[in-house]
């Protein structure tokens, strides 16, 4: 069915079967996650001590204005469970990272540039002094990867120096093989593509296999959409409806609710006949969603709308704001978060399900006036986690960040995206098979 958000009064009811519902949470994880061989599978199958493994990571970290100083370092902590582990096998660990987008050209410094600002920081995460070469493949390289020993850790430089990489070229596939008799992928959020260092290499190696973060990432999001414990509600928000029609046709075929929220909105209210004022619309998606609403109400889904939205006479954080019903938008206002209605409606949702799967803000939370939306929702996905063992799961590289107050966290935007609309990743299907 389709559905526009709107209050209950039976909404204190809902809560109280919420907070009274059953603790015990089942989560089955995909076979897809489990058929391919993951880090530990590795160790079992070959004795890694003093064992060359190369490690394929993602140290895209953000620096300051010196182009030194790294100003978040999550995905340098993100690896270290898996490089530990290698560690503790006496493996000789060769981590492999891009570094911004250098186009092919060797830049000195900066988010395109070396990657020298994140080696202090991982000697201090690995409890190792890392050795940083200036190249990722030749000569050089190998012979210091040759003279590796038990426990040491090189970091090779920016894959992206050369084009090669993202077109996947074999040329540099097989120069980081001669590297190692091994390859361990824990780059989730580059492997949707289908480079030289996350899927070509892999032929050039005896074995390949998993990381802690990737397969986590796999069980969690193959698992919450194909064997879910039900009901299975997604929330999709974001900008454009563009970017999403995938992942919503892909839901609607799994899901048993789906919560649409962020700008993406107007372009269904367009379809829908409403006025939406100076909202953001993408025309030439309006018959898209029109589609999209027929598709969910002929297989029975509950797509739920916004029935009000908090308007702004501009784009920016001192706006004048006002709250309106969906269908009384008009003139230069324009719509940049939920309401408060549609808040409890997609809390009463959200305590009818035991899987929920998130992607996307539902407003334009960088600005305090539009930021309740996206706020609320991560806090009902916080409640549901902790209060009835809800598996909940933020998939996407721009939602709020939780924690471990939510199942699981994605930490790949595109490749989130993609795995959830049931594509194959090529630096999964590249890895060995159990």
């Amino acid at each position: 069915m389709f559905a526009l958000a709107s209050s209950s009064l039976g909404r204190v009811a809902s809560r109280r079967i919420a907070a009274g519902a059953s603790s015990e949470r089942l989560f089955h994880a995909s076979s897809a996650a489990l058929e391919k061989l993951n880090v530990e599978g590795l160790a079992e199958r070959v004795n890694l001590e003093g064992q060359n493994v190369l490690m394929r990571v993602d140290l895209n970290v953000p620096l300051a204005k010196d182009d030194v100083t790294v100003t978040d370092d999550t995905r340098l902590r993100a690896i270290v469970p898996t490089a530990k582990f290698l560690l503790d096998k006496g493996a000789n660990v060769i981590l492999c990272s891009h570094f911004g987008r250098p186009k092919g050209e060797i830049v000195e410094t900066g988010k395109n540039g070396r990657l020298n600002p994140v080696v202090p920081r991982l000697n201090e995460l690995l409890g190792v002094n890392v050795t940083k070469v200036d190249d990722c493949i030749g000569p050089d390289v190998e012979d210091a990867a040759s003279h590796l020993t038990k426990g040491d850790v090189l970091l090779l430089e920016n894959t992206r120096f050369y084009a090669g990489e993202t077109k996947n070229d074999s040329t540099l596939s097989e120069g980081l093989g001669k590297l190692a008799d091994y390859f361990v992928m824990d780059a989730f959020g580059t492997a949707h593509r289908a480079h030289s260092s996350t899927a070509g290499v892999a032929d050039h190696v005896e074995l390949s296999a998993a990381g802690y973060l990737l397969d986590k990432e796999l069980k969690y999001l193959k698992g919450a959409v194909d064997s879910p414990n039900r009901p299975l509600c997604a929330i999709v928000g974001g900008a454009k409806v563009s970017t999403k029609i995938p992942v919503i046709e892909s839901l609607l075929d799994k899901c048993d609710s789906v919560l649409l929220g962020g700008g993406m909105i107007f372009t269904f209210y367009k379809a829908l006949g409403y006025d939406i004022g100076a909202s953001l619309v993408e025309d030439d998606m309006v018959q898209l969603a029109s589609d999209l609403m027929k598709k969910a109400e002929e297989k029975g889904v509950k797509l739920v709308l916004p029935t009000d939205v908090v308007l702004a006479d501009d784009f920016s954080a001192d706006a004048n704001t006002a709250i309106a019903n969906a269908t009384e938008i008009s003139g230069d206002w324009r719509g940049l978060d939920i309401g408060p209605e549609t808040m409890e409606t997609f809390r009463e949702e959200i305590a009818k399900s035991n899987t929920i799967v998130w992607n996307g803000p539902m407003g334009v939370f960088e600005m305090e006036p539009f930021a309740a939306g996206t706020v609320g929702v991560a806090e009902m996905l916080a409640e549901a986690t902790a209060e009835r063992g809800a598996v909940t799961i933020v998939g996407g590289g721009d939602s709020v960040a939780m924690g471990d107050k939510v199942s699981h966290i994605s930490t790949g935007g595109g490749a989130s995206l993609e795995l959830l609309e049931g594509k194959v990743l090529p630096g999964v299907a590249a890895l060995t098979e159990v």
